[in-house]
């Protein structure tokens, strides 16, 4: 048998020169904002112990979290498949601050398993994290930001979609069901299996009441008319009903400080429901639908670490979107051609003039046909000229 050594796994791919220059000016412009916006950089680690890892994230990242065994101590660890527990933890332990803290990031997950069909097993996830701010402030903010980040990567034509898991964690804690079962509603509310949700009801022998919400869950979605429905069938649940409130609030602040976004709603979009503990969002491009962002809120989720503290976030994952990401113009190229009797010494301060004033200064005969300019020895002198072809 053959073996095709330049093979890579499924889901991973090498990133060529084209798209990688596209990523890092993207990741310059985003983290260029985001400072501006008052958030501190960090680079958190490649490898931790599997406990910090998931903790408060449940089977959402436990599936997808790459393990090993560390040969110095026993114990297992694992590769980051998300930064958010990992901006977390250096919140609540390494930084312990009791203000308000900014954190953003900008690296290189790896996940065991793809997203979806055609998702990178290794996407760059670039991301902000809010911890500290329980109000609806917080969320405006982050999702401003988000919507920012993406104008800045020339995505202007996007649509928000808003949504929020205490309302089916609300439903599932009435029903009393083991955590098994509960998945399994968690499932079929994500695909907006509305017959075999109320086969499960009646399986379970739920009251119709409550049967009934958890059958229309799938349908609550819509602009903003869905929210007085919505909030008549769940009159009788104050909490709730404020929940309601504070997505109507939250999607009139976004839209009228963001004129070009529309914003949407939808009760059964419960990506992250294990982490996840209120607002949740995600943000498309109208022309194909495709998910370019998402985010949400996790209060608490740092608690294992000592401080349980309020938290919103979000991330972009770069590599996705790299063709919309703005091209830098490329710099003139000039080509060194070398000669015995010149002056080095000059030559070497002016490539060193030219790299600094931003051209690209490549050295050798052979590679002079693919610049701008060459720069020569003439009439006992350096000069720069055109190169023409022969």
């Amino acid at each position: 048998m053959t073996i095709e050594h330049w093979l890579l796994p499924d889901g991973v791919e090498d990133i060529l020169p084209e798209t990688a220059s596209k990523i890092e000016q993207g990741r310059r412009i985003l983290l260029d904002l985001f400072r501006s916006w008052g958030y501190e950089y960090i680079i958190p680690p490649k490898l931790e112990y599997l406990e910090s890892l998931l903790t408060g994230t449940g089977r959402d990242l436990d599936l997808k979290t790459f393990k090993v065994i560390d040969q110095l101590s026993g114990r297992m660890m694992g590769l980051p498949a998300d930064l958010t527990p990992q901006a977390a933890r250096i919140d609540a332990h390494s930084l312990g601050q009791d203000a308000v803290t900014r954190l953003c990031y900008a690296d290189f997950v790896l996940q065991s398993r793809p997203a979806h069909m055609l998702a990178s097993r290794s996407p760059l996830k670039v991301g902000a994290e809010l911890f500290g701010e329980p109000s609806l402030a917080g969320d405006v903010e982050i999702i401003s930001l988000m919507i920012e980040s993406l104008d800045q990567l020339g995505m202007t034509s996007v649509q928000l979609e808003l949504g929020d898991v205490r309302f089916f964690r609300a439903l599932m804690a009435e029903t009393a069901l083991p955590e098994s079962v509960q998945t399994q509603f968690f499932d079929l509310v994500q695909k907006k299996a509305h017959d075999e949700l109320a086969e499960m009801t009646q399986l379970h022998a739920l009251p119709d009441a409550l049967a009934e919400l958890i059958c229309a869950l799938p349908m609550m979605a819509g602009d903003s008319q869905i929210l007085n429905e919505v909030k008549d069938k769940f009159k009788n649940w104050p909490g709730l009903v404020a929940a309601i409130d504070d997505m109507a609030y939250l999607s009139e602040l976004i839209s009228a400080r963001n004129q070009n976004v529309q914003v949407s709603f939808d009760l059964s979009e419960l990506r992250g429901l294990h982490y996840h503990t209120g607002i949740v969002f995600s943000v498309f491009l109208r022309e194909s639908g495709q998910t370019v962002a998402r985010g949400g809120r996790y209060d608490n989720i740092g608690a294992v670490f000592g401080r349980a503290r309020p938290a919103t976030g979000f991330d972009i994952e770069l590599l996705m979107i790299s063709e919309t990401i703005p091209t830098v113009p490329d710099a003139r190229r000039v080509h060194v051609v070398a000669h015995a009797d010149g002056n080095l010494q000059e030559q070497w301060r002016m490539i060193e003039a030219r790299r600094a004033s931003g051209d690209v200064v490549l050295e050798g005969e052979a590679i002079k046909a693919s610049g701008d300019l060459e720069l020569v020895w003439l009439a006992g002198q350096w000069q720069l000229r055109e190169i023409t072809s022969e």
